[in-house]
């Protein structure tokens, strides 16, 4: 049997099983739902539970409710009815959007506010109670405070698990005073206080039974202060319900299934051919022939399919070529070098010249030298084969050019060059520090470099609107017009004039793009001869 009958044979067998069980699956499961309409969701019960509760948590007071209970009404589409537990009606949505009040439904959850302590680990369960007892009457009297006066406020998980309450900075100071002031609690509510938890004491229980006591006693003393429990009750009695009818499910399955027939007869004579073709030319990329790409004709998934194989192969032969060329790189430049080394060597060797600690110590820095273009190359190969390993973090991007600008101090000294950074704002990025370090270090190593005595090299950073916008600029040579398309380029130098000794390894701007890029960013360099080099660093800002 051939694969396109298998194919077709299959996909209508799953086809006609699937509709069938869907079918089934969704009488059932409408029937049930239709049954059970009048039960709220799950999902959306814990949601507005969940935002009452904070609401009632942070504020201390029920006041304001109504705009809460306004927006989750509008949000969910459910009738949202807030009461205390004696049946006061706090807020309805049905009253708020100015219609008759429905009769309510069954599905009710109760909502309270108010903290249980925690004293499972208090070694003085007396005193830790009566710490938070007073906190939390005080501090939940001030966030009401704070409520009326239409400020918000900020609930902080406290000590013994009782919240701890303050105002955000942008209140009223005054405000602020005023509801300290009408929050402090008075010598009588002190000593009651201190009475009721005392009467635990007296009561002569220990171990579990009295923290159980000393909770209660909790619960009872911040009842006066805290927002009440409320009933929530999502729903209304006699939503209307509509009766399922098999038929039209039935007969929707049948036209599915005729439909799954027909598609799957097309679908396999219109997949396969391209299998076809993306299987000879997999098969002359398998040999070696990286230059096999498959016509691709349409937008579907299989087109698709065709596009991606073009895009490995388009990437497979750029990875090939930049094997080649980096292959090539290394070999020319390290082939003098080393040719060096060995002409010294053989030279010692045979007694032509003489060892010295001058020599010895010529013939090592050449050494060291060529190991460091070793380490960058292998840098830059890890860097765009996207394996180079970042450790990202919060980062002040000032903190970085300052910790440059001292790292590279002393030599900026000995030159006579001045070395400055310059950090008007915090500019926040989420970076690996040391390859950032790594990428500003190459750009001043440079720039040190082309600047003579008496010049000067400056960091800068500076936010501009999402992205953070770093400069090192220096009042060096410059580079040449025609040159600056080719200062990212491997082994490339302004100055080819200079030996490895003098002018680096030729990878540091290569290394140092591609970490940026790897971070989001962009590295652009301008200059102009006997003026300076400006490179800017442009990356992503940190959001707040």
């Amino acid at each position: 049997m051939s694969f396109r009958i298998r194919v077709l044979v299959l996909v209508t067998l799953v086809a006609v099983t699937a509709v069938g069980a869907t079918a089934w699956i969704v009488l059932r499961q409408a029937s049930q739902q239709i049954t059970d309409s009048e039960t709220a969701d799950r999902a959306v019960t814990d949601r507005v539970t969940s935002e009452l509760l904070e609401y009632g948590q942070t504020r201390g007071t029920w006041e304001g409710v109504a705009s809460v209970v306004n927006d989750l009404g509008i949000s969910t589409g459910q009738r949202i009815h807030l009461a205390t537990e004696s049946g006061v009606v706090v807020s309805d949505t049905d009253t708020l959007q100015g219609i008759t009040a429905r009769p309510l439904g069954t599905s009710a959850t109760l909502v309270d506010p108010r903290p249980k302590i925690n004293l499972s680990e208090v070694r003085e369960p007396f005193g830790a109670t009566s710490k938070a007892v007073t906190g939390y009457r005080a501090g939940v009297r001030f966030a009401a405070c704070l409520t009326r006066s239409g400020s918000e406020v900020i609930k902080i998980n406290g000590a013994f698990g009782v919240p701890i309450f303050q105002a955000r900075d942008s209140v009223d100071a005054q405000v602020v005073r005023d509801c300290q002031e009408r929050s402090a609690e008075s010598r009588r509510d002190i000593e009651f206080e201190q009475q009721r938890i005392a009467a635990c004491k007296e009561s002569g229980v220990a171990g579990e039974a009295l923290k159980l006591c000393l909770s209660q006693a909790f619960t009872d003393l911040i009842s006066e202060v805290a927002a009440e429990p409320l009933r929530v009750t999502l729903g209304f009695a006699g939503e209307p319900r509509t009766p399922l009818s098999p038929a039209p499910i039935l007969a929707a399955a049948a036209g599915v299934a005729l439909l799954a027939l027909a598609g799957t007869a097309l679908l396999s004579r219109r997949v396969l051919r391209p299998i076809e073709s993306l299987t000879a030319a997999a098969g002359r990329l398998g040999r070696g022939d990286l230059s096999s790409r498959v016509a691709v004709v349409g937008s579907d998934e299989v087109a698709e399919l065709g596009r991606s194989f073009n895009r490995m192969a388009d990437s497979l032969q750029r990875g090939e070529e930049r094997q080649r060329r980096l292959v090539a790189d290394v070999a020319h430049e390290l082939r003098t070098p080393l040719a060096n080394l060995r002409g010294y060597l053989e030279a010692l060797k045979d007694g032509v010249i003489e060892p010295d600690p001058e020599l010895f110590a010529s013939l090592h820095e050449e050494a060291v030298l060529q190991q460091r273009i070793v380490n960058d190359l292998q840098d830059l190969a890890l860097a765009e084969a996207g394996t180079l390993a970042y450790h990202r973090t919060i980062i002040d991007m000032a903190e970085v050019l300052e910790t440059t600008r001292a790292a590279h101090h002393a030599v900026a000294e000995s030159a006579g060059v001045g070395l400055a950074a310059a950090s008007p704002e915090p500019a926040q990025v989420y970076a690996d520090p040391d390859r950032l370090r790594q990428v500003l270090g190459n750009l001043v190593t440079n720039a040190l470099r082309a600047t003579s005595a008496g010049g000067s090299v400056t960091l800068s950073s500076a936010v501009d609107g999402t992205a953070v916008v770093v400069r090192v600029a220096d009042t060096g040579t410059g580079i040449a017009p025609a040159l600056l398309p080719y200062v990212f380029d491997r082994f490339w130098r302004a100055d080819s004039a200079r030996g490895r000794r003098t002018g680096g390894s030729g990878l540091g701007l290569s290394i140092a793009r591609q970490i940026v890029t790897d971070h989001g960013g962009t590295i652009t360099a301008a200059s102009q001869l006997g003026v300076g080099t400006t490179f800017t660093i442009t990356l992503p800002a940190l959001r707040t």
